[in-house]
């Protein structure tokens, strides 16, 4: 028997596509005008490594929250433990942690690092005088991915083994940042 998508869920989703529509965007924007104003080759790289390694970071992340153990942090959190409350939220709602994290940061991260990657390439053709240029973008479309992945790889691993400290490091950023502005993160009550 099939189900059916609940009003709520399309919501949701359409709601998904409509922050990371956005979200792309300012990066992308910001990253293609620091390509333009930066014309230094380290510089574009170090720009490539830094977008690669956020979408493993958030990657780590997301894995985490859905690796992590709650009953821990329900204890903590009837302690008072701060950033235990934090931390209890982030994984009553691991589901959208993950999906924000893997899939729409990871996304971003992956569409921005290609452009980027894309601007290096015809850079160097042009500096260069490179006459190849499909074997060029061919080893750069496979640097790119071999760290991207191999990366999340070994994030993953390290997610998975140790999820409850990355969840509660992740909360303690969460806390201080609530603290700061007076906005909760997931503030819907089960």
């Amino acid at each position: 028997m099939t189900r059916h998508l609940s009003k709520k869920e399309i919501v949701a989703g359409l709601m998904v596509g409509f922050v990371t529509f956005f979200i792309a965007l300012v990066v992308s924007l910001g990253s293609e005008a620091l390509m333009k104003i930066v014309n230094n080759f380290i510089l574009a790289f170090l720009m490539l490594f830094l977008i690669i390694g956020l979408g493993i970071f958030f990657d780590l992340i997301g894995t985490a929250a859905t690796a992590a153990e709650l009953p821990p942090f329900n204890a903590r959190a009837a302690k008072k433990v701060y950033g235990a409350a934090q931390a209890v939220r982030l994984l009553k709602n691991a589901s959208k942690v993950a999906n924000y994290c893997n899939d729409v940061i990871g996304d971003i991260c992956g569409t921005v690092s290609g452009a980027i990657g894309a601007g290096i390439v015809f850079s160097l053709v042009d500096t260069f005088s490179i006459g190849n240029i499909v074997l060029v973008s061919a080893v750069m479309t496979s640097f790119i991915a071999a760290t991207t992945v191999g990366g999340k790889a070994i994030g993953k691993s390290v997610a998975l083994t140790r999820a409850n400290q990355i969840i509660f490091q992740v909360a303690l950023v969460i806390a201080w940042w609530e603290n700061l502005t007076g906005i909760k993160l997931f503030d819907n009550r089960r």
